[in-house]
């Protein structure tokens, strides 16, 4: 009887030896700077959210959230990043439809998979886009782009820095039976450049990254691709007013990679509840267009991803967009 009592009190002090150092981890994480990879340029949308929303993060979590871009490849450079680091919650993934809804129809021979790959955390928000011209350009409505499109076939060429962007210009290829061109661009600001330049004279553009541009006169804005327009261009039309059913938007959340820890990951979530809910971050966000939408639970944000990436696939199919 002694014996067996003794080997009880051996087995949960082992037991409480080996979860002990398992539950020190997790209280002390997070334990160094984070980092916070994004798969777009400095200056962009989602560059602008990282940073807005890294610096309150690590202000709530004790150490601070270091911004890395990885731009190119339509996210693919980032991801693979993000998939070489640790579990441990150090590394973030702050990203978008490109990389999770879009780039599984659009590219052959993906070298990862969106759900198995990554442990999502919260959606942030949405990110509006808007259909722009040169400001020079003698087209002032989607419907004179359209028409401009049809009596000059070839000679109206758009920027494609992210898959938002080509998605929404080929879905109005072919529901307009327009010839337009793309041109693949690897940041935003570059492809807003060079709209001002009139090397492209299209460019569907995120408000992030272009909102100031239009708002100060420096490019037009035709349209918002979202069907519920956006309080960022209050006079500007839905593309969908002359397109009906066109309703193209940007989700952005966070991801850390597969395996980390659920305790380390619900504490993300919590503080980053808070983040989000901070007036004076829905207000610096606002500025750039942005807008606070997040999901409670890690598992709700599973979910909308799941379903993104089927809408998504039905976006590309109708389009027609071949994988490259």
């Amino acid at each position: 009887m002694q014996r067996r009592q003794t080997m009880v009190w051996a087995a949960a002090a082992l037991a409480a030896a080996v979860t002990a150092p398992v539950s020190r981890a997790q209280g002390s994480y997070p334990s160094a700077p984070i980092t916070m990879i994004v798969p777009f340029a400095a200056g962009s949308g989602t560059d602008a959210v990282a940073r807005a929303v890294g610096q309150k993060l690590g202000e709530r979590l004790g150490q601070p959230v270091i911004v890395d871009n990885r731009a190119g490849a339509n996210a693919q450079i980032a991801v693979a990043a993000v998939l070489k680091a640790k579990p441990d919650g150090q590394t973030l993934f702050m990203t978008t439809n490109t990389s999770h809804s879009a780039n599984p129809w659009l590219v052959k021979n993906l070298k990862y998979d969106p759900i198995k790959d990554f442990t999502p955390i919260a959606r942030v928000g949405e990110l509006p886009f808007a259909l722009a011209v040169n400001v020079d350009s003698p087209i002032k409505s989607v419907q004179e782009l359209i028409d401009y499109a049809k009596a000059h076939p070839g000679k109206i060429s758009y920027a494609t820095p992210n898959s938002t962007s080509l998605v929404a210009s080929e879905t109005l290829r072919f529901l307009t039976k327009t010839d337009i061109v793309g041109v693949p661009y690897k940041s935003s600001p570059q492809a807003l450049t060079d709209l001002m330049g009139n090397q492209v004279q299209m460019y569907v553009v995120d408000l992030g990254s272009g909102g100031s541009m239009l708002k100060a006169g420096k490019v037009r804005a035709l349209g918002v691709t979202a069907a519920k327009g956006s309080s960022q261009l209050p006079g500007v039309p839905p593309v969908g007013k002359t397109l009906p059913g066109f309703d193209i938007t940007s989700w952005n959340g966070i991801f850390a990679p597969a395996g980390t820890p659920p305790a380390v990951v619900n504490k993300i979530n919590t503080e980053l509840q808070a983040v989000l809910a901070d007036p004076e971050v829905q207000k610096q966000l606002a500025v750039i267009g942005f807008e606070v939408w997040p999901t409670k639970t890690p598992q709700e944000f599973a979910t909308y991803v799941a379903d993104q990436l089927q809408y998504w696939g039905k976006l590309v199919k109708q389009a027609d967009i071949p994988a490259q």
